[in-house]
């Protein structure tokens, strides 16, 4: 066997170690949440789970300790941000309108943050739509959606079909285009994303023009290479995920629902996508198992893994050198579609 072979062999066997493998950029956040006293999610009740200290905040910590804040402020000062309400499926949800500077109309993005469908919600995620405003020059609806265990699955999943019908609708008055919109999500947030396009499809009602799907939650195997290399990684890893499952899901069959297990669902005739991946993340390998899926579909599908970084890594730009790479990457594909949409 070749040597290769047999180190990656090991480290399936007994999970790398994240500190060996982090960039500096994203050691120094990992630490700074340390430092924030954050706490294993495992080990906690969905309460405080909601209450310690984020990613976001470990990032403003870095900020803050390096006199950067103003800095940062800067680079989107030009955007923009209203919170509304919106409907969902069984009441309304909060929501946060980011609009870049400038006359409109401008492409629309509805955009789903990550949490587990569990924690998280509109201010944890606001660096990553604020950012996608400025930079893809278009209006980013970030849409909140009911969470477990208060609303177990698939309670967000209604919620984010809702809201994509409403920015159908409202797009215009929003100062948009209504055919051009396309869907974004972080983690549990690309798996809504994704599941917005299906239901779009299922459907017949018209489809994004494009989806950007970073880390998404796209599988239910947890004995993936990439869960067995980074079961000491945090922020995530496959302690949590198992946390996260059994707050979301009140029986067995809806944890194998293809609304999770995206990799074997019907992906046929959904539109051109963008993954993004990060190495030291238990969904690396289901991310990049969606991408070649889709591909066998005949879809446009452009798939960057990034080497360093953990999950949660994509909203740090001001603090992340391979966030800002993995930022553009996914802003240029956004920008094609929609100069595609508009000609």
């Amino acid at each position: 066997m070749h040597i290769t072979q047999i180190v990656e062999n090991l480290k399936s066997a007994v999970g790398i170690n994240p500190s060996d493998n982090l960039d500096a950029d994203m050691r120094r956040v990992i630490d700074a949440l340390g430092e924030l006293g954050a706490l294993p999610i495992e080990h906690l009740s969905v309460e405080n789970a909601r209450r310690q200290p984020t990613p976001a905040d470990a990032v403003q910590k870095i900020l803050f300790d390096q006199r950067r804040g103003a800095e940062a402020f800067a680079a989107v000062a030009s955007v923009s941000a209203m919170n509304i309400s919106i409907p969902g499926a069984a009441g309304s949800n909060a929501a946060r309108v980011y609009t870049p500077e400038g006359r409109g109309p401008f492409p629309v993005i509805l955009y789903f943050h990550g949490g587990g469908w569990v924690i998280a919600d509109l201010d944890d995620y606001d660096a990553t739509p604020r950012s996608i405003a400025q930079q893809a020059n278009a209006i980013v609806v970030s849409a909140h959606y009911r969470q477990a265990p208060e609303h177990p699955f698939p309670a967000a999943h209604e919620d984010a079909n809702i809201a994509y019908k409403w920015v159908l609708e409202k797009a215009e008055s929003l100062g948009g285009y209504a055919d051009s919109i396309a869907v974004m999500g972080e983690s549990a947030g690309g798996n809504l994303a994704i599941n917005v396009s299906i239901w779009a499809r299922d459907n017949g009602i018209r489809m994004p023009v494009h989806q950007a799907l970073i880390y998404p939650v796209a599988g239910t195997d947890m004995e993936t290479p990439s869960y067995k290399e980074t079961r000491h990684a945090r922020p995530l890893n496959k302690a949590v995920m198992k946390w996260f499952v059994d707050h979301v899901f009140t029986n067995a069959a809806d944890k194998e629902s293809l609304l999770i297990n995206v990799v074997d669902a019907n992906l046929a005739g959904l539109p051109p996508t963008t993954v993004v991946t990060a190495e030291v993340d238990p969904l690396r390998s289901e991310g990049e198992s969606l991408a070649i899926r889709l591909m066998g579909h005949g879809i446009d599908v452009a798939h960057q893994n990034y080497a360093g970084v953990t999950h949660e890594f994509f909203g740090m730009a001001d603090v992340v050198g391979a966030a800002r790479e993995a930022q553009g990457f996914v802003f240029e594909r956004l920008c094609g579609a929609f100069a595609r949409r508009m000609r």
